[in-house]
């Protein structure tokens, strides 16, 4: 991934995003105040309508329209009415005209309100207005509100259907000062079934525009404000989680050096969750050096094991060269041979122990019973001449690998009969303990010596001083049969029995019963 990509795909940017995706909220408001303005435009036209209606069924059935009658009807409206209300005859002609009548005069042009002539609304606005221009819809245009100037008839299209004895409605566009629209509606008068006037109301939305105005800054505010927040907050976050990751990835990355590892982990004195991933990277870095000085340690274990067999085979080749007489030659090939055996031996449990440590899965794992296992191992034993007694428990079921723990038991088995005095019984005792299977293999022989005690598992360690010869031993065998052990989730341990001998111990978790 490239550094660019790194970037945006950062933690930082991220946690920006977020927040500043939260901070929108406000701006769908803005966009639901156009669906709220529409409502209060319906609801004012209906409130028109409805004193039109009034005014007109008022008007109607008392003959020809009187100016003097029609002023006394539209003084004793105009307490009552934020409307302007115009009563016109048959030919257009004003009769009456709520703005002429009293002190309180309808506005033709409103004050441009500071609200909407502020730089902060301009400039958000200026979005919005080129959104309507270039991508939104067509809007349907306006007429001007100087068709009904003074002098001239009222003859508008809502007019004509009014007198025509329908309903008639216009949208026009006031002139001068702060543009607004004005709402006209128009109501016929009829006598005796004839239309011999209109009632026409008109109202600017400029009060309803204010309102808008002034809720539109108060979000915009609110929005900026927000956002504001939310950079501030992103930026905090980003510095208390991306900075100690970012050092984290630094520490790792200087973590190994030509295959050996440098330095370690530093544990923040933080306990949230960034603490706990450097405390876990630090514990993982302990284990890994381990396991590193394991593998050093094992592979210096192998070289120095195969020293020994490699000189006895390269000084019994540079003999037989040399020798001439049979039974010499003979006695030097026999020596190749058996060391050349040993090596064997010794490759094959170093592949075992390496695909120990490799973690490799056994394919064979199922519910077995040891009993039957150590049945099959100890008769493999007396075969070979060993005597075997099997004593406890009659069924040990457990879930594991039974190659695995046949390779146990034998090794067992085989280490007790390899210290046992000539014609000594090997004891295999089987008990059920505490939710475990617990298989005991003791001998009669020597014992393990005190000083020796916590080594016996160790790789490539052997100690036999009465045996006759060691060649045969690697030193491998309880170090397998205790990672064999391991490996099915078991353990397996030490210690000399009382009245002379050696007791390992076998401990693997019993399957849970139906």
């Amino acid at each position: 991934m490239s550094r660019g990509a790194a970037r945006l795909a950062g933690i930082r940017l991220r946690l920006l995003a977020f927040n500043a995706l939260l901070v929108f909220l406000p701006v769908a408001g803005v966009l639901f105040l156009d669906t709220y303005e529409q409502q209060l435009l319906a609801d004012q036209e209906r409130s028109m309508v409805e004193q039109g209606r009034v005014l007109a069924a008022a008007l109607s059935g008392r003959g020809a329209l009187e100016e003097a009658d029609l002023e006394r009807t539209l003084l004793e409206l105009r307490q009552r009415t934020g409307a302007r209300i115009r009563v016109v005859d048959g030919s257009g002609r004003a009769l009456a005209d709520t703005s002429l009548l009293g002190p309180r005069r309808e506005p033709e042009a409103e004050a441009p309100d500071p609200q909407r002539q502020g730089w902060l609304y301009r400039v958000a606005a200026l979005p919005f207005r080129l959104y309507r221009e270039w991508l939104g819809p067509p809007q349907a245009s306006h007429g001007s509100a100087d068709v009904y100037t003074s002098g001239r008839p009222v003859l508008g299209s809502e007019v004509r259907a009014a007198l025509a004895g329908r309903y008639g409605a216009a949208t026009r566009i006031s002139s001068g000062g702060q543009r607004s629209v004005t709402l006209y509606s128009a109501l016929p008068v009829v006598d005796a079934g004839r239309v011999v006037g209109a009632v026409l109301v008109s109202q600017s939305t400029y009060r309803i525009l204010q309102a808008l105005y002034r809720v539109r800054v108060d979000v915009l505010r609110v929005f900026l404000a927000s956002l504001a927040a939310a950079v501030v907050l992103s930026l905090l976050v980003s510095h208390t989680i991306a900075r100690p990751l970012v050092a984290l990835r630094n520490q790792a990355e200087a973590l190994l050096e030509r295959g050996r590892l440098r330095g370690r982990f530093e544990i923040p004195g933080r306990r949230d969750e960034i603490g706990d991933l450097a405390r876990s990277l630090e514990v993982l870095r302990g284990r890994l050096e381990e396991h590193i000085r394991g593998i050093e340690s094992f592979a210096s274990d192998v070289s120095h094991e195969f020293k020994n067999p490699l000189a006895s085979i390269r000084t019994a080749t540079e003999l037989l060269a040399e020798v001439e007489a049979p039974d010499e030659r003979k006695h030097f090939a026999a020596l190749v041979s058996r060391e050349v055996a040993r090596m064997e031996r010794l490759l094959s449990t170093v592949r075992e122990m390496s695909r120990l440590d490799a973690g490799l899965p056994a394919d064979d794992r199922g519910a077995v019973d040891l009993r039957e296992l150590c049945e099959g191992v100890a008769e493999a034993q007396r075969l070979r001449g060993v005597v075997v007694e099997l004593s406890g428990a009659p069924s040990l079921p457990v879930v594991t690998s039974p190659e695995r723990i046949v390779r146990v038991l034998e090794n067992l088995m085989d280490n007790a009969a390899g210290f046992s005095p000539a014609g000594a019984t090997v004891e295999v005792e089987l008990a059920r303990e505490d939710g475990c299977a617990r298989i005991r293999v003791l001998d009669r022989g020597p014992g393990i010596p005190e000083a020796h005690a916590s080594r016996i598992f160790e790789r490539f360690f052997s100690y036999r001083p009465a045996g006759p010869d060691d060649s045969v031993h690697s030193g491998l065998g309880l170090a397998i049969a205790r990672a064999l052990a391991e490996s099915e989730s078991g353990t397996l341990a030490g210690w000399n029995r009382d009245g002379g001998g050696a007791c390992l111990q076998l401990s693997l978790p019993l399957a849970r019963e139906a």
